[in-house]
């Protein structure tokens, strides 16, 4: 049967092409973001936990009201307002369903939407599900920093949503007080919705996460999605949330309840507890992805790469052209095929791929040894 055309142009995820390939020549993943180490126990008993009881059957759509709440509870300080968990919170089948669900929800055919390139690729796929029309602002090397002329001339009387990811994958850019402040002024003249993209929240190493919903004007304007995955390392969990304000969430639920309609129960309890955890959790992860990140770094500088350090999330950009590959695609066959190391070519997170064609995106989301083993193999380049 053939593909439907409005997925025809995406083809096969990158993440799999890279991993299939990295299985074949036994090669170091630090392609894909996923930890490579077991989630919280603490997170994982609570789960189990809720196993026993009664609990087998459909939760509500929205998600449990323990979750909401923990929710609410969380995010009510860092947004800057009280959060309703009946009218401004819905669980996800992770980040992933929310952002689809948003812009099923709340985008219409012939809608524009502004994308900040590179891009997660989810991004332009749920944008040709909507029927919307992308417009691209894109980052550039060393410090991948927001235009803001690029970006006020991409928004036109036509867009709808200006995306928002911050922490930025596969960058590792955090967005300042002064960029959320072009993007805020833009929406609010505009009359445009944000939607933000910040699973990476708690990964941020020399700075901390300013969040646009709390600028003036924005909490009425923004919907800030997350996601138990990455903070928790627990990718196979799908947990994610979306919060907004009560309008724009009746048409994230609209399209939810028919995309996942709710998420399963027990993992559902499992990010209560997650959401309960101490503030020294947090530190501990921060310090530690810190440690792994400037490893991975100072690696990469030392077997003649370009890495370009990052301010958040588990992912290193680093130009490759000292090596005199074509493009990213043929440069990281060569690293699986001669030196055992996989990374992903982020050409495809670009419109245009030329402009990701001399660079390449690492994570650092493994254990110290896989990532010195990875950067003794990559010597070989």
């Amino acid at each position: 049967m053939p593909v439907a055309k409005r997925f025809q142009p995406f083809g096969v995820t990158i993440f799999t092409e890279i991993t299939n390939l990295a299985q074949q020549h036994d090669a170091i993943n630090l392609g894909q973001g996923f930890p490579n180490w077991d989630g919280p126990d603490f997170i994982k008993q609570a789960a189990a936990r809720s196993l026993e009881g009664g609990r087998d059957q459909y939760p509500a759509s929205p998600g449990i009201r323990e979750l909401r709440e923990a929710i609410a509870r969380r995010y009510g300080p860092l947004l800057g307002r009280d959060l309703d968990p009946d009218t401004e919170i819905t669980v996800t089948t992770g980040c992933t369903e929310a952002l689809a669900a948003t812009f099923l929800g709340l985008i219409d055919p012939g809608d524009e939407v502004v994308l900040i390139e590179p891009f997660y690729d989810a991004y332009p796929v749920d944008a040709a599900l909507a029927g919307a029309v992308t417009r691209a602002v894109t980052l550039r090397p060393p410090d991948f920093r927001l235009d803001p002329e690029m970006l006020a001339a991409a928004v036109t009387d036509q867009t709808k949503a200006i995306l928002v990811n911050t922490p930025h994958n596969p960058t590792g850019r955090v967005f300042d007080a002064d960029e959320l402040a072009t993007i805020a002024r833009l929406c609010r003249q505009h009359d445009v919705i944000a939607i933000c993209d910040e699973v990476y929240e708690w990964m941020t190493y020399d700075t901390e996460l300013p969040r646009l919903a709390r600028l003036p004007g924005m909490g009425e304007r923004t919907i800030t999605l997350s996601s138990l995955g990455k903070t928790y390392s627990l990718t196979g969990w799908k947990v994610g949330w979306a919060i907004a304000p009560p309008g724009l969430t009746g048409g994230i639920r609209a399209a939810h309840q028919f995309l996942t309609f709710t998420t399963p129960t027990p993992v559902q309890y499992g990010a209560v507890a997650a959401l309960e955890a101490p503030a020294h959790y947090y530190t501990e992860l921060r310090s530690s992805y810190q440690e792994r990140r400037d490893l991975l770094v100072d690696g990469l500088e030392r077997v003649g790469l370009r890495p370009f350090r990052p301010d958040g999330t588990y992912f290193v950009m680093a130009d490759h052209t000292a090596f005199g590959f074509e493009d990213d695609r043929s440069f990281c066959r060569h690293l699986i095929e001669k030196c055992g190391v996989a990374a992903i070519p982020p050409s495809v997170f670009y419109s245009d791929p030329v402009d990701g064609a001399s660079l390449v995106r690492f994570s650092f989301s493994r254990d110290a040894a896989t990532l010195q083993e990875a950067v003794e193999r990559l010597s070989r380049l």
